[in-house]
């Protein structure tokens, strides 16, 4: 088995990291999006410090990123997280080791609080984030419409005991 190592995602890992996004896009169940961003776009929208993505020596495996909730100063250490993972190595531990880098990295920055906005069908993001001290907050009933349906959602979140607001 190849060596699995986490580090901090760099701009020619789009393409592989578009692939998995696409894929995940693919199942319906984890996102609303229904086509990748460019780049440039994705780029803007995601927190700096707060992109990581796991590899072998000839292989990346998913990723995970940051996004600040609001652009007021008071929401500065609150972020949404995103946690893909190839459907080829989905349940092998990729999303576990990402979403504890993740988790690590953000508080290092001073982040007090995580959320997830996860769709109730996706029942395994749903168990990973709970794994990890993320906790349902409340169901947000069609909050969206995608393909003519519409959609709920459940918001998790997850409070830092080392930025200290647990």
């Amino acid at each position: 088995m190849k060596r699995l190592f986490i580090e901090e995602m760099k701009a020619e890992d789009w393409e592989a990291v578009k692939e998995i996004y696409l894929e995940g896009i693919a199942t319906g169940n984890a996102t609303f999006q229904k086509e990748a961003p460019s780049w440039e776009q994705w780029d803007k929208g995601h927190a700096k410090e707060g992109r990581i993505v796991a590899r072998t020596a000839d292989c990346l495996q998913g990723w995970a990123a940051l996004s600040p909730v609001s652009g007021r100063c008071v929401y500065a250490g609150v972020a949404e997280v995103s946690v893909y993972v190839s459907t080829q190595y989905q349940g092998k531990g990729t999303g576990s080791l990402l979403l504890d880098a993740l988790i690590e990295v953000s508080e290092s920055h001073g982040y007090w609080t995580l959320q997830a906005g996860i769709f109730p069908e996706n029942v395994s993001s749903i168990r990973l984030h709970e794994k990890h001290g993320f906790r349902v907050v409340g169901r947000r009933e069609k909050i969206g419409k995608m393909d003519g349906i519409w959609r709920d959602t459940l918001l998790l979140e997850r409070r830092s005991k080392a930025v200290g607001v647990s």
